[in-house]
């Protein structure tokens, strides 16, 4: 994987790097990392059984780390369940799951490519 590449991808690299005091080994370092926990997938399991005040912490930690690494395309859907879930909101949330998969599995690729 390449700046480039996570550019293509939509991630805001700067400011990414800059987070991680413009060290790219640290900065994939810290993507490899967060690809490599199960966040997601125990998002999606607190998700389908309605429990929503845990889904809210998940979901939330994850914004952080997204944020963190300006992931912008993970970043977005899961910042939008996680405004809703703060709100409590019982809806289905498929479709911004979905899309946060799809982005984590692209991104995934990437990395490992």
């Amino acid at each position: 994987m390449t700046l480039e590449q996570l550019k293509n991808f939509g991630a805001d690299t700067e400011e990414g790097m800059a987070r991680c005091m413009d060290n790219e080994e640290f900065y994939f370092k810290m993507i490899g990392l967060a690809l490599s926990e199960e966040s997601l997938e125990t998002l999606g399991k607190q998700l389908s059984e309605k429990k929503l005040d845990d889904a809210f912490e998940t979901a939330h930690a994850l914004k952080g780390v997204y944020g963190n690494l300006s992931l912008t395309p993970l970043l977005s859907p899961v910042s939008e369940m996680t405004e809703l879930l703060r709100a409590r909101t019982d809806t289905d949330y498929s479709e911004f799951f979905n899309k946060a998969v799809s982005k984590r599995d692209e991104l995934k690729a990437l990395y490992e490519a």
